[in-house]
């Protein structure tokens, strides 16, 4: 008997459900890569020494700021449709990629933002309060999944089962935890905005397929977790069951 067999068939259905939403995640980041014609473990190398010296402070600090603006913006501005975001974040892209390095680097803050309410809206729809210091944490942690540009096949799922608490100093943990595997996406975003003659053009789909990605990638952990609670199976079994779902599809 398999574990599968263990497993009730609504639930089962709705595994299936999220596993096509994890795999349809990075195809997009796909489009991305041949649109530059380059591989994402390419990318990194075509940034400068001091910017890829300085990524992981960098994105530290943008996360910092998208927390604070996420905090201070929740109550003035309402979670948009997920098509909303992905426009926003395209246009933005579109510019920080127009202007070289500098702009992209100035961007950066800015769509982080905007991917991390992206990412609290989705929690909102599987009625988690964002607002809640463990589900803000959830929602950072998506951030440690691979990447729209990553050859993941489902074996990349470790942040779905982690759990932090965001009081006192885990704030600071969990950003440091965070930082270095966003650092890595993020700098192949930077290093896509900065393709010569593509520009605003690269900027633009780059930016449209991370905010696809980390939506998609927050209804498959906030899809886990409501499965969990509502379905009584751990989230680890689940974690396993998706992971095989993933590799079937």
């Amino acid at each position: 008997m398999t574990g599968t067999d263990l497993v009730p068939l609504d639930t089962q259905t709705a595994i299936t459900q999220l596993a096509r939403r994890h795999k349809a995640a990075g195809g997009v980041g796909l489009q991305v890569l041949n649109m530059i014609g380059g591989r994402a473990e390419n990318l990194l190398e075509r940034l400068p020494d001091p910017v890829k010296v300085g990524l992981e402070g960098a994105t530290e600090r943008a996360l910092r700021v998208a927390l604070h603006a996420a905090k201070q913006s929740r109550g003035v501005v309402p979670d948009q449709k997920g098509w909303l975001n992905t426009a926003v974040t395209t246009a933005m892209g579109a510019v920080g990629g127009a202007g070289g390095l500098p702009t992209a680097l100035a961007e950066l803050p800015v769509t982080t933002t905007v991917l991390l309410r992206a990412i609290q809206g989705v929690a909102a729809e599987y009625e988690f309060d964002p607002n809640d210091p463990d589900v803000l944490a959830d929602c950072l942690t998506v951030f440690a999944s691979a990447g729209p540009l990553a050859d993941d096949d489902g074996a990349n799922m470790a942040f779905l089962t982690t759990r932090v608490t965001l009081t006192g100093t885990a704030v600071h943990g969990i950003m440091k935890s965070v930082a270095p595997k966003l650092a890595t996406v993020l700098g192949q975003k930077l290093a896509a905005q900065t393709v010569p003659i593509l520009g605003a053009a690269a900027g633009a789909a780059t930016n449209y397929a991370y905010t696809s990605y980390y939506q998609e990638m927050a209804h498959v952990h906030f899809g886990l977790r409501r499965l969990a609670r509502d379905s009584g199976m751990s989230e680890t079994a689940l974690v396993e069951e998706l992971r095989r779902a993933v590799k079937t599809l």
